[in-house]
């Protein structure tokens, strides 16, 4: 077992602040410690929370957390944050059902001033916060960490615009806005604000200016020190707005007041500027602490990688191997990858759009054989939608290709910019459903939902991974309006078989239960939606083995629903029973508006099947499908309960 005698003796973060500088370097190397040997029995994120172990430490050692309220945005760096604040012995249940989040969550402890995993929203939350504090007479700071990709979110550009709004006195002056500059998200961000803050960070001369600046005025008299340190900011400002500038000078115009570049592993740095602010003149602020990270620091497998580590499953410390099952199938995110680059060899006009996440989309596939055809626009989903919507103005064929859960925050867009103007975007959501340990926050359940009441917008799902790339092929071929195809993370069902014509609006009969019925109706026809399809074939045969006639329905599409395959199920069966892997609101509650437009639902029972109205925290896929009611099980015990 490793030792970490410093860390030992912290158990929160009030026992930091009596440390010296030399005791908290040593606790951080602890922590660093513990960290890697925590993620390595339960596998998560990991890169991101090496890269800020020092600054977690900083920051539980200057301020008066949980009274001050730290932010950690996105959240998936927060596992050193958990450590230092009394989850450490917790950490063996990490994204393990019944144990702890991934990410940031309220309901875990007081120290989590507010739930993240998704991107950017940081600062509002804080500057609410801070605002808040001033409001009730509190001298309180909101402080929130945000990295240097998830400051490419628009959200982050409105809140930094609000903090620093005129009239001065409308300044929430307790606001700390730390950005972890590390250059490196989920995939290397993108942009023009990437580039602008990692210009001058390697920069020589800049580095020169301030070393020497540093070392100079440190052994003067107080008085000139004073003059030493006010022509430094003069050369900082000055070199800010030159060839090279660091973003500093942005910040200030937008109101802040701006402290960095600044080495975020060192203490000696990181603790007296938090010192001073804490201490310091609150008319300053709000203030925006540029810190320079490394993702995956300390860990050298991390820092060899490519994508230092970011998310891992279990590995061997000593190695950095990670141990991941072999596959026996592809990934439905790989099948769209090789279908939609099968189909740009034979359609010029196809490109490819996503906001951050090119690898995991499968986009990188497609962009390293179409590198000017694959745009990754940052963490922007709004922007990805109607840039999109542009393309497609021009003749483009774009798939915008972005998790289900982010493209909720696209839905204005979806709207307004592409199906009210009819053009024929293709929005390829990737983790609709359920997505095992990254929880609730991730979930992607309502995609049915929110995209079924859309005018002009078309809705498929695949079943396995063949009929995803003959779903890929219609896209490309469907110029009418929006379309969207949602599937599953995770692997596909190693089936091999030739699927039939993908044809708009149509269904179709995987099993049927009405030979030899005659003029009889069958017991119970089971109408899938997308992989659930699986589910419904394993209860379909377990219910025959019972003696009862059971037909099996692929039906493909959400929107527009196959009316007439419907309407004839529900004329030959006694029971109909819907299944989804969505939320209400979705593809059962289309069938039950058409069977009662079509008036068959008094000759015909119907049961629809969705996601329970609940939150469904981390656990495996299939013990989250369980819990959602819309596994095997359910399926089962559903048709028993409504057959006559």
């Amino acid at each position: 077992m490793t030792s970490t005698p410093y860390l030992d003796k912290v158990t929160s973060p009030s026992d930091l602040r009596g440390l010296s500088l030399s005791t908290l370097g040593k606790v951080a190397d602890d922590l660093r410690t513990e960290t890697i040997a925590a993620v390595s029995q339960t596998g998560g994120h990991l890169g991101a929370g090496l890269g800020v172990v020092e600054l977690t430490v900083a920051l539980h050692h200057v301020f008066n957390t949980p009274y001050d309220r730290l932010i950690w945005d996105v959240g998936h760096q927060a596992y050193p944050h958990k450590i230092l604040t009394g989850r450490r012995d917790q950490m063996p249940t990490l994204r393990q059902e019944g144990g702890l989040s991934g990410f940031v969550k309220r309901a875990e402890s007081k120290y989590d001033a507010f739930g993240t995993a998704h991107a950017s929203t940081s600062i509002s939350a804080a500057l609410g916060m801070a605002k808040g504090a001033e409001l009730k007479g509190e001298r309180r700071f909101g402080i929130a960490v945000i990295g240097d990709g998830a400051m490419t979110g628009g959200m982050a550009f409105e809140a930094l615009n609000h903090a620093g709004q005129t009239p001065s006195e409308q300044d929430p002056a307790n606001l700390i806005v730390v950005l972890n500059d590390n250059n490196m998200s989920i995939d290397p961000p993108t942009g023009a604000l990437s580039s602008t803050l990692s210009r001058v960070v390697t920069s020589d001369p800049y580095q020169d200016l301030r070393s020497v600046a540093k070392r100079v005025a440190s052994k003067l008299p107080p008085a000139i020190e004073n003059v030493m340190r006010g022509g430094e900011e003069f050369l900082r400002r000055t070199w800010q707005t030159g060839e090279g500038a660091t973003g500093g000078a942005l910040f200030e115009a937008l109101g802040f007041f701006y402290l960095g570049p600044i080495n975020g592993h060192d203490l000696e740095q990181l603790v007296p500027v938090f010192k001073n602010i804490r201490d310091g003149d609150q008319a300053q602020g709000p203030y925006l602490v540029h810190v320079l990270t490394e993702k995956g620091k300390g860990y050298a497998p991390a820092e060899a990688t490519a994508d230092k580590y970011h998310g891992v499953a279990k590995f061997d410390v000593a190695t950095g191997i990670q141990s991941k099952p072999k596959s026996n199938a592809k990934t439905y995110t790989a099948a769209f990858a090789e279908a939609l680059i099968e189909a740009a060899d034979q359609d010029p006009h196809i490109v490819a759009v996503t906001a951050a996440m090119p690898s995991g989309t499968g986009l990188n596939k497609f962009a390293a054989v179409y590198p000017a055809k694959c745009f990754d626009v940052g963490i922007a989903e709004q922007h990805a939608v109607t840039f999109a919507a542009g393309l497609a103005c021009e003749g483009l064929k774009p798939f915008v290709a972005i998790y289900s859960t982010f493209l909720q925050r696209a839905y204005d867009q979806i709207i307004h910019d592409v199906a009210l103007q009819k053009l024929p975007v293709r929005f390829c959501l990737d983790r609709a459903g359920f997505v095992g340990a990254d929880g609730a926050t991730h979930q992607g359940a309502y995609d049915l939902a929110y995209l079924s009441c859309v005018p002009h917008m078309v809705i498929l799902a695949p079943s396995d991974e063949t009929e995803m790339a003959a779903m890929v092929g219609f896209a490309a071929a469907y110029d009418a309006g929006p379309l969207a195809l949602r599937y599953p993370r995770g692997e596909g069902r190693g089936i091999d078989h030739d699927a039939s014509p993908v044809v708009l609006g149509k269904g179709r009969l995987v099993e049927d239960g009405r030979a030899n019925k005659g003029r009889n109706r069958a017991d119970l026809a089971i109408c899938s939606l997308g992989t659930r399809l699986a589910d419904a074939k394993g209860a379909a045969a377990d219910l025959r083995a019972e003696g009862l006639s059971v037909t099996v329905a692929d039906m493909r599409f959400a929107k527009p629903i196959d009316t007439e395959l419907l309407i004839d199920l529900a004329r030959t069966h006694k029971v109909l029973l819907t299944v989804e892997e969505g939320s209400s609101g979705g593809f059962g509650s289309s069938v039950l508006a058409a069977l009662n437009e079509a008036r068959v639902l008094a000759t015909c029972r119907v049961k629809t099947l969705c996601i329970t109205d609940t939150f469904i925290d981390h656990a495996s896929p299939d013990r989250q499908a369980a819990l959602g009611g819309v596994d095997t099980a359910a399926i089962l015990a559903a048709a028993r309960n409504i057959l006559p």
